[in-house]
This record gives C-alpha cells, structure tokens and sequence, in this order.
C-alpha cells in the first residue's frame, strides 16, 4: 500500500468533515454490507459488490495479498489505516484513505468495517506512535484510530461493535449486544440517537455529526462528549441491511467552542452599567446554566459603598470583613440552594474555602465536595445541610481581583448537573470574574470620583450668602463641558 507525506489532521476532523464511504466484510474478507457514500465513491451498487471479496476492488497486487493475509491471519489486532489504489466502476484507479476496524459480535468471530475517503478531499491522519509490531510497524500511517464502530441491524439490535466504542461509552460487551441502545443505557439522550438511526433506514441518507454525552451507567460520572455518523447498509438486493454509527471524542473541542461562546457573551452581557450589583448578578445569570447550576456573587461592603478596598482582603484583627450577596442565580426558580437573599450581608465561616480564598487570593478548586464528618461544614450546619438538599456535589470559589486588591468572591456549584468540575472549568470561571472584576473596578472608580466631584461641587457654594434685607441671594453651580475646563458659581 503506498502512502504519501501529507499534512496530518486529528481522527476526529477527518469524520467532522467527511462523510466516509462504509462497508461492512465478515470473517473472510466477503462485503456483506454496502453503503450508498461507497457507490457514489466507487461507482458500484450493494448488488455489485455484496457476496464478493473486498480484495477484488484493490488494484496493487501487494494490496490484495496483504488483505488476504490480513484477514487470514487477524494480524492487524483491531483498527488501522492506510493508502490504498481502489479500482472504481468506470475502470480508473482512486487513491482513497483506508480505515479499517475489528468488530466483536455474540458468533465470536472478528467481522470487520472499512471506511473510506477519497484521498484528494482528506488530509493524512496524525503520525502517532503505535505498539511495535512486525506488521504494523510498516505502515506509514498509525493503527490506533480513536474511532468507535458500532452496527445495529434493521430493529436497531447492536449485533457488532469495535473495542474502542466500549472504551468511549462504557458499555460492557455483553449487556451491549443482542440489545437496543434504549436497552442498554436507557434515557432521553438513547432515545434520540435511536430517532436518527430510524430516520436513516428509512430513508437512506446518512445523518453527520450528531453530538451526544457518552452515555454512561447512572451511577458513573463522564464529561465525554462524542459525535456520531450514522450510515445506513444495504444487502445485495438493496435493501437495508442496518445501521452503522461511526463515532469520535470531540470533548476538547467542543468544550474549547463552548468557552468562546461563553466569553463572547461575557463582553456583551458582563458591565452594561455602572452598577456594582447589577454588574454582580449579570456575572452569575451568565454562568448559570452554561458554567454551573448555583452561583452566587459576594462583594466586600467597601465595594458598594465607593471605598477603597482593604489591600488584600482577610481576616484583621480576628474579624472576618463584612460581605453583602450582590448576585445570586440558579437553575431553580427562587434559588433555594442559599441561604441569603440579594443585598443581605453574607456570614462568612473562619474555617472554609472562602475564608481560605481571602488569605490567598487563590482560587479553591474542590471537584467532589467532600461533606463527610469532620471538614470545614461541621462549624456551618446551616450550609451543610442546603448542601446536601440539593445535592451540591462540585465548587469553586474563585476571588474577585482588581489591581491587586479583592473585592470579593465568587462561588460555583454544580448539582442537577452530574460532570463534576475539571481544570478546564476553573480556567473558564476565572476569565469570566476577570471580566467582572474589570466591570467592577471600574464601576468603584466612577462612583468614587463622582463623590469626589460632588464634593468639590459643594465646597464651591457659598457658605453663608446674604444679601441683606434688601436682596435674596440664590446660586448654583454650573459644570464645564471641557475635559480641562472648571465650572463656575454663580449667584444672584
């Protein structure tokens, strides 16, 4: 098989961008599924190529009896890639990209997928390093593709599946074949899927790109995010054979679009006025839902008052400085995870994370809150109870910085949601208190230097004017509308 150097591109681009020609071989190497992608690539219909060996298409010689070899001998394990010269209908030669996969099925005999692209529309695949081996080892291209292959017959019965697709959803082998995927992770999301894989038998058009959450037992945790190409596979008399859903991990970049999104919001809904608790609470109905189920926003009473800040806000003297909840959101009507309303001043324990987060000015990063006997929520019950009423199982506590001083904190939690936090989160809810605390500061100084101006106004007005009894003396105080300019007072 021949190969070419080429700019690498990652899997999961390849099946983003792709819609991949797909058939289905048994154990001895016989096409035994066919899509419609692979006749308009190819040129052949399922009756064409059904019942036939897949080496037949393969124009090298060395091609066809590596094939041969490979399915006689199972030496490529269980997915691989390569170049290949594929002969197409019409007689010519097409250089398509070769991605092969082992499939599991309950006969426990290896059948096998092979997807394929035309060479011209699809970069190379990533130059990773692989498990060495005699074969493998020369290949120009990798083996280990992060691709999950699984084929569904025409109720919907997963009847193969490749390893990687456990690996990805969780779903062990034997619970996963013979079964619906409604039977084997029941769920909203399961039923969706199901949706789309009906659409497509029934009318042959492939669906591209469905994102999903991995679906996962109940009781597991995942932040996974997949992607699925669903394709349908006809028999040799055309008619639907199954479905074949092809499937990738696109948590990272999914999760990257999602942060942009997020702060692209922050900068049109984050400081739309000069108020310091409307900028408060516009940062917490920001970041719930997209970032948390439960936020709240807790100023320092300095702040609302146009003073300066402490220089680094802590403990002074044995006292905790005084807090006032200027935002406050959930998913919730009435937010019933808190225990102070917007505007009333906020108990602040001696000994917890937001205590710590004032001494340090360091975010606390907590992914599985830990509510057991003997933490910091054995000295606050009030909150440790709202804790465990709603299930409040992952926070963050992350100051409000401005200039080197703090200003206050901002705490996230999550709860309906099951994805505990990840690094990635905290970055996210950092940039967008950074964004906040900008608003903020700002906000401060504007009030600060308007009292400042009023001031200044007043000690421009006469103390004592009289006029005598002949005369009422009235004045005011008339503003410049130069930058460099001075009002005058004028009386009369």
């Amino acid at each position: 098989m021949g190969s070419s150097a080429e700019t690498p591109v990652s899997a999961q681009s390849a099946i983003e961008t792709v819609n991949p020609a797909i058939a289905l071989l048994d154990a001895q190497g016989t096409v035994v599924g066919w899509s419609q992608a692979a006749q308009r690539l190819l040129g052949y219909s399922a009756a064409e190529v059904v019942g036939r060996s897949a080496g037949v298409l393969l124009v090298a010689a060395e091609d066809r009896v590596r094939a041969s070899q490979t399915v006689q001998e199972s030496t490529l394990r269980d997915r691989w890639s390569d170049l290949a010269h594929v002969r197409h209908r019409d007689g010519r030669s097409i250089d398509v990209r070769l991605c092969v996969s082992s499939l599991s099925g309950q006969d426990g005999r290896d059948w096998w997928v092979v997807w394929a692209t035309d060479k011209a529309s699809l970069p190379a695949w990533p130059a990773e390093a692989t498990e060495a081996d005699p074969i493998l080892a020369t290949l120009p291209l990798p083996s280990c593709l992060p691709i999950g292959v699984v084929i569904r017959d025409t109720h919907l019965r997963c009847v193969r599946v490749n390893d990687t697709q456990g690996s990805k959803d969780g779903i062990p082998l034997p619970k996963r074949l013979g079964r619906r995927l409604t039977e084997a992770a029941p769920g909203a999301e399961a039923e969706t899927l199901e949706a789309v894989m009906h659409q497509v038998l029934e009318s042959g058009d492939p669906v591209i790109n469905v994102d999903y959450q991995a679906l996962l037992p109940a009781n597991v945790r995942s932040n996974l995010i997949l992607t699925a190409s669903f394709v349908r596979l006809d028999d040799a008399q055309g008619h639907a054979l199954g479905v074949c859903a092809v499937s990738v991990d696109v948590t990272d970049s999914r999760r990257a679009r999602d942060r942009l999104a997020i702060l692209g919001e922050a900068s049109r809904r984050i400081g739309t006025t000069l108020d310091v608790m409307r900028t408060a609470q516009e940062l917490a109905d920001l970041a719930v839902p997209f970032l948390a189920d439960y936020t709240t926003v807790d100023l320092a009473e300095a702040v609302p008052l146009s003073e300066e800040p402490l220089a680094h806000l802590g403990p002074h003297d044995g006292t905790i400085p005084v807090f006032r909840r200027a935002g406050l959101a959930s998913i919730h009507p009435g937010t019933p995870e808190s225990l102070f309303a917007r505007g009333e001043p906020v108990f602040v324990p001696s000994t917890s994370p937001f205590t710590g987060v004032l001494r340090s000015g360091k975010s606390h990063f907590e992914p599985i809150l830990d509510t057991s006997p003997g933490t910091w929520l054995d000295h606050h019950c009030a909150l440790a109870e709202k804790i465990r009423e709603h299930d409040m199982h992952s926070l963050m506590v992350v100051p409000i910085h401005a200039r080197g001083a703090v200003l206050g904190v901002a705490v996230f939690m999550r709860t309906k949601n099951p994805r505990p936090f990840e690094e990635d989160d905290l970055l996210l809810a950092e940039e967008l208190v950074s964004w906040a605390a900008l608003a903020l500061d700002n906000a401060r100084q504007y009030v600060r230097e308007r009292t400042a101006a009023l001031a200044l106004q007043r000690l421009l007005h006469p103390h004592r004017p009289t006029g005598g009894s002949a005369a009422d003396v009235a004045w005011r105080y008339l503003p410049t509308d130069s930058h460099h300019g001075i009002g005058v007072t004028g009386s009369t």
